[in-house]
This record gives structure tokens, C-alpha cells and sequence, in this order.
């Protein structure tokens, strides 16, 4: 608001890096139990976003592989619009607090302590939206064809090289971060759904790696995987699942994409605007 009135122009890149400086500040302050429940919040955010798409994609075969794709991502943008707007702690997107912390407003100590907190909230946040979903039944709708195409994703992701998986969580979590910086430029919550659903698209439909999202489209693969009736009902329609197990789970998924959206949203994004238009400032 200036001289009596009200902008309705969206925030300058200074002004949004000022504001994710801030953020950054906030969220790395706030109590560990308010901290790790908002973290669940966000992992069963994302997993709502991973539940649409896969329920979106299943049945989907006789559609061109890239159309397949974009009805994926456009409905999973549903997972970060929950964390923006509902308001929740998100590990790939908090790797943003690394711009507060090259500003020496944010101690190396506030940082960690904020990414395993949340990291491992939004891990029990995902693995429980999973474990209600299998309980739930939802995979055997559509006469299985969730259930196929849960084991589908959960087996695709498992089958990554190690290198493979850092790159696409790189470039995942640069996208995903580039929406998360978009919003520091909104001034309504239209601004802000709009801002967050092509790049979170752009990354799905990509095939990029999201560590949270794995979170829950692998585990819940693997509780299916477990049901051994659900399999033999499949016949010759089940997919090949040779590669998911939770050790390719840890070691061949999380671990690698993990390294990747680190890379790809404090490095690629957090420190780049830190660089660009927080570096010169003089340090209160």
C-alpha cells in the first residue's frame, strides 16, 4: 500500500528475495514440535498430489505417452498448492533457507536442524497417507488398474541408476523451487496456485525425481506389492516388479534423489538469488 492505495502488482525479484530471506528466518525459528507436525502435514499433502496422479494416470495406456504425462503433473500440482496455501513445512522446498543462511541470518546449526526435521516428518507424513491408502483398498478401483499403475511407478523409480536419479532430482527440485520463489511474488492465493502449477507440471511430466513425493509412490507400491492376492487377481496384466524393494527404495531412489533436490534447490535456485540480489547487502 502507497499514498492511500493498494498494488495489485506482483513483487519485484528484489523484494521477493528479501521476502524468501525472511521465510527463511521463520522457519528455521519455529519450535521442533511445530516444525516436525507441520512437516507431516506436508508429506500427506504430497501424498494426496501423488494419490491424483496416480488414480489420473491409471488407464491411461491408449493415450500418446506425453499426454499421459501432462494430465499427471497438472493434477498432482494439488500436493504443493496444499504446502503453499495450507501451510506446512516441505524439505525440497526449505532447501530455499540456504539464501538465509549465505546471508548469515539463519546459523549453519538452524539449517540442518530444520531440513532433518522436516525431512523425517514429511517421510512419517507420506509413509502414513500410503499405509491408509493401502488399508483404504483404493488400488484395487477400476478393476486394479491403480493398483498396476502404483506398481508401475514404484518399480520405475526403483530401476534408476544412482547418477540418474541425482540428475533428475536436480532438475526436479529446481523446478519445484522455482514455483516455491514464484510464490514470494504473489499478493493473492490465486497468484499463488497459478505461480506453482507449470513448473510443478513441467516436472512431472518430465519424469524428474521428487524425494517427497517417493515418499509415497514407492512405499505404497510396496504395500501392494505385498498383497499377494491383489497380484495373482492381476494374471498376465501385472507389471514387472523385480527391482521394488525397500532396499532399492532407500538406497537407489531416496538416497541419490535426495543428493539431487539438495543441488538442484539450494544450489541451482537459493543460492543463485542469494548471489544475485542478496550478496552485496551489508549484514544487520
Amino acid at each position: 500500500m502507497s499514498n492511500g492505495t493498494v498494488s495489485f502488482d506482483a513483487f519485484p525479484p528484489a523484494e521477493m528475495a528479501a521476502k524468501a530471506e525472511g521465510v527463511g528466518v521463520k522457519k528455521a525459528g519455529l519450535d521442533a514440535a511445530t516444525m516436525f507436525a507441520l512437516a507431516i502435514l506436508a508429506g500427506a499433502f504430497i501424498g494426496c498430489g501423488a494419490i491424483f496422479c496416480t488414480t489420473v494416470l491409471a488407464g491411461t495406456s491408449s493415450l500418446p505417452y506425453g499426454v499421459q504425462r501432462l494430465l499427471g503433473g497438472l493434477v498432482f500440482t494439488l500436493g504443493l498448492i496444499l504446502v503453499v496455501v495450507g501451510g506446512s513445512e516441505l524439505f525440497t522446498g526449505n532447501n530455499l533457507i540456504l539464501m538465509a543462511f549465505a546471508n548469515k541470518k539463519v546459523p549453519i546449526s538452524g539449517l540442518l536442524r530444520n531440513w532433518v526435521i522436516v525431512y523425517v516428518g514429511n517421510f512419517v507424513g507420506s509413509i502414513l497417507t500410503a499405509g491408509i491408502m493401502f488399508i483404504g483398498q483404493q488400488y484395487k478401483f477400476g478393476g486394479g488398474a491403480v493398483g498396476i499403475t502404483a506398481l508401475s511407478i514404484g518399480n520405475a523409480k526403483c530401476s534408476l541408476g544412482f547418477l540418474q536419479a541425482v540428475a533428475l532430482g536436480i532438475m526436479c527440485n529446481a523446478l519445484v523451487c522455482m514455483a516455491v520463489w514464484m510464490c514470494f511474488s504473489a499478493r493473492s492465493t490465486t497468484d499463488k496456485i497459478l505461480a506453482i502449477i507449470p513448473p510443478i507440471a513441467a516436472f512431472v511430466a518430465a519424469g524428474f525425481e521428487h524425494s517427497i513425493a517417493n515418499m509415497y509412490f514407492i512405499p505404497i507400491a510396496l504395500f501392494v506389492k505385498g498383497d499377494a492376492g491383489f497380484l495373482t487377481s492381476l494374471a498376465d496384466k501385472a507389471p514387472n516388479i523385480a527391482n521394488l524393494t525397500w532396499g532399492n527404495f532407500f538406497i537407489a531412489n531416496l538416497l541419490p534423489v535426495t543428493i539431487g533436490n539438495i543441488i538442484g534447490g539450494a544450489g541451482m535456485v537459493g543460492l543463485v538469488y542469494w548471489f544475485i540480489y542478496l550478496r552485496t547487502q551489508k549484514k544487520a
